[in-house]
């Protein structure tokens, strides 16, 4: 097996990961620094590929071999790697997410006292001859008031780290149940009142399309006085060139960012801005960090290539070969259902009930419910998958529960999906057609049949005559094409929704100016 294995190692990483390998019987070669041409030609002769960061993983790449099994990387980022790219050859890919997050939420917490007691522009003072005793003027951070966006396993730390130093915390998470705040000692709070009570505010969410400039212009404005902002999460959270100006203004006390929005940041309008701390993406850079994330990555890449385990992949669920062909198309019904619940509903949910009944129900719900929960948070998080949903899932304390029914309905197959949320239950269901193709057949109670794919608008409005029309005459203005057009009513007069297939995402704009005809009461853009 020793001849037959051979997995790259094709970035500086840890002596421990290839040490792993070799203990595992695996042929291990590490060769690093090389061009995108140099990869190319000899990715071929490996089943396995480890990797940190430098390397790209590209559609050409992957082209080129058809013997590549996996990719590792030693670290939670896999924005260097072609996920889609990598399914289509069947290559899965894995990550380590929770391998660097201690030394992440201490990189935070270090810049925030940075960002107190302005160290940087103290020490270059000091080593300059001047002792300027006077002119740093820092403040405390006990007592103050840190608001975390993003409360999961860094922000959790984060948080336990500042309550260590008596300070108050609020998080804004669409995924933290009261529950869990109070078990973390936190108060949960809506975003609005974070900006406007935090002293210090601390991120500590993915880049996805909901979390993308979190804190634009809009936000910042809302900000308190004297608010001091650091980000060593992802670059993109933060317009920075209106956090730019609220640091000229003032109204900006300081800003730490270790991420930015185009990297590496050699050229930043923020560079020299007074108040401005900056790091090149260290918030992984721990000699504890590298070790540990070096020795997962080589362990999870081991059980896969040797036993067919499959630990946190990003692009594929934990099955059994046996398993997998009866389970694919409901796996592909739980998403959509948990993409589609997640996108109307969005923040509070606080319980997920998942419900199996005729054929499902004789099926293992395990990756049933696992595909529910990546679609449901995948709404907000680039880094939920069907593997590690579950986790995520139990570390925000949602209430997660599986129902099987021996009960016959109206169809062969059935999956329900339930979120509970302060303002009640709401539940949707779907069937597979021909035992492979997903429709959802329920959407809040209200009977509609429907292909959950591309781009769609889920409205909700009074079944009066003439609303098809007029919605049909502003898309047409819209230059937007409809593709299918979906309908169903709780009764005559009453509660009707239309679920509309588009070939072009909806924007802002359109939305708006959907809700403003006659009758309706919520427009939500929706993507599959």
């Amino acid at each position: 097996m020793s001849d037959q294995v051979r997995v790259l190692i094709s970035d500086q990483m840890d002596p421990k990961a290839a040490a792993i390998f070799r203990e595992r019987g695996i042929h291990v070669d590490e060769i690093s620094g090389q061009t995108p041409e140099e990869l190319a030609a000899i990715i071929g002769d490996y089943d396995g590929l480890a990797l940190r960061s430098s390397t790209k993983v590209t559609k050409a790449l992957l082209g080129g071999t058809s013997r590549l099994k996996v990719v590792g990387r030693a670290g939670i980022g896999v924005d260097n790697v072609d996920i889609a790219a990598a399914t289509a050859r069947g290559v899965v890919v894995m990550n380590t997410p929770f391998g660097n997050s201690i030394t992440t939420a201490e990189h935070a917490i270090a810049l925030m006292f940075a960002l107190a007691r302005q160290l940087p522009e103290a020490d270059a003072s000091t080593q300059a001859g001047k002792w300027e005793k006077n002119r740093f003027m820092g403040v405390e951070v006990t007592g103050k008031t840190l608001g975390l966006i993003g409360a999961g396993n860094i922000g959790s730390i984060v948080a336990a780290r500042a309550l260590g130093l008596k300070m108050k915390v609020a998080a804004f998470d669409p995924f933290l149940t009261p529950e869990r705040a109070v078990e973390l000692g936190i108060e949960k709070v809506e975003l609005d009142e974070l900006l406007r009570r935090a002293d210090f505010i601390t991120l500590h969410t993915p880049l996805t399309d909901q979390t993308r400039g979190i804190l634009g212009r809009e936000a910042l404005a809302k900000t308190k006085a004297g608010v001091r902002i650091i980000n060593c999460a992802r670059g993109g959270l933060i317009d920075e060139a209106a956090l730019k100006d609220g640091l000229d203004s003032g109204h900006i006390a300081g800003a730490a960012l270790d991420v930015f929005e185009s990297e590496p940041a050699k050229d930043s309008p923020l560079f020299g801005t007074p108040g401005f701390i900056s790091t090149p993406h260290l918030g992984a850079s721990t000699s504890e960090a590298q070790v540990n994330v070096a020795i997962q990555i080589a362990e999870q890449m081991s059980d896969y290539l040797l036993l067919g385990g499959i630990t946190n992949a990003v692009n594929m669920p934990s099955l059994s070969a046996a398993e997998a062909p009866r389970l694919k198309p409901y796996m592909a019904l739980a998403e959509k259902l948990g993409r589609l619940v997640g996108q109307i509903v969005g923040t509070g949910v606080r319980s997920i009930d998942v419900e199996v009944e005729g054929a499902a129900a004789e099926l293992n719900i395990k990756p049933i419910t696992g595909a529910v929960l990546a679609g449901l948070m995948g709404t907000y998080s680039d880094t939920v998958n069907m593997v590690n949903a579950p986790f995520l899932a139990r570390e925000r304390g949602l209430d997660v529960r599986e129902i099987r029914h021996d009960r016959e309905g109206d169809y062969h197959t059935l999956l329900a999906v339930t979120v509970g949320t302060s303002e009640g239950k709401r539940r949707v269901a779907g069937t597979l057609f021909g035992n492979r193709a997903p429709r959802l057949v329920d959407i809040f109670g209200v009977p509609v049949e429907a292909e959950l794919t591309g781009q769609m608008i889920y409205i909700v409005n009074t079944d009066e005559p003439g609303f098809i029309g007029a919605l049909g005459t502003a898309l047409g203005e819209a230059k937007v094409n409809i593709a299918t057009f979906n309908l169903g009513r709780r009764e005559t007069g009453g509660e009707a929704v239309a679920l509309v297939s588009v070939d072009d995402p909806i924007t802002p704009e359109l939305t708006k100016a959907l809700c403003r005809l006659p009758g309706v009461r919520d427009v939500v853009p929706l993507s599959f």
